[in-house]
């Protein structure tokens, strides 16, 4: 897996699904697996503030946010490596996260690259062309 570079091309968009395949394209190439990960530390008075919250019950809306903003920053870190080993396309995405220690939690999402084409326009202009003899 290679990291970004700093002159890389304008983005285009990258298809990240949980499943294995996607309907209406065809898998080119197959370059691997890809991750991104984060590791992320609550800071001591939103602990404390955790805390008390515990007690009481409910939601920690601020752990919620931190568990949020650190998937999220694994997702966009694991479609940038996807993107510089030239995929247009991550299946078979995951998340995993690992405590360790400290207050410390690792965050991973993580999934294959591959490169996908479209089958979807060949096929409709073939039932077209179908359609439109019979006619």
């Amino acid at each position: 897996m290679q990291a970004p570079s700093e002159n890389t091309a304008v983005p285009q968009a990258m298809i990240v699904t949980t499943t294995e395949n996607i309907p209406d394209t065809r898998v080119v190439q197959t370059l691997g697996q890809v991750f991104g990960l984060t590791v992320r530390s609550r800071g001591l008075g939103g602990n404390i503030t955790a805390i008390l919250k515990s007690i009481a019950g409910g939601e920690i809306k601020s752990y919620v946010k931190l568990n949020e903003d650190s998937r999220r920053q694994a997702l966009d870190r694991m479609v940038q490596n996807a993107a510089a080993m030239g995929a247009n396309a991550v299946t078979m995405m995951r998340f995993d996260s690992t405590d360790m220690g400290a207050g410390r939690t690792e965050i991973v999402a993580y999934g294959t690259a591959r490169v996908l084409v479209p089958v979807a326009a060949t096929s409709d202009a073939t039932h077209l062309a179908t359609t439109s003899v019979q006619s």
